[in-house]
């Protein structure tokens, strides 16, 4: 190895991280989401459970009607408790909209009787 150049950040599995973060309770349901398209890696839509996330990639998750835009703070080691999983990311709070706002009728209006 060149002792000129860093050795690159520790990466992990996308599914498993989604699992360490507590974004989805278990890891088949991690990796159903990424499988539906619902994960983008820094602008890019997943394709794989296997696809590895690094500290600084941003990530944005859609979880039923609420799109969250996060960045990879740490790869975490176990799935712990929900204050370990929250230091894994920051969230962007600007980001957080519901899906309402990007262009679908809020849920309400979509089961009114006409």
């Amino acid at each position: 190895m060149n002792a000129d150049r860093p050795a690159p950040a520790p990466g992990i599995r996308l599914d498993k991280w989604l699992w360490f973060a507590r974004f989805c309770k278990t890891r088949a349901l991690a990796q159903k989401m990424i499988e539906h398209g619902q994960v983008t890696v820094d602008g890019v839509v997943a394709n794989r459970p296997s696809a590895t996330v690094r500290p600084g990639q941003a990530l944005a998750i859609t979880l039923g009607p609420v799109r969250r835009a996060v960045i990879v703070a740490a790869t975490g080691v176990r799935r712990g408790p929900p204050t370990e999983a929250q230091a894994l990311y920051t969230e962007h709070a600007a980001q957080r909209l519901p899906r309402d706002q990007a262009g679908l009728p809020p849920h309400k209006l979509r089961r009114q009787r006409r």
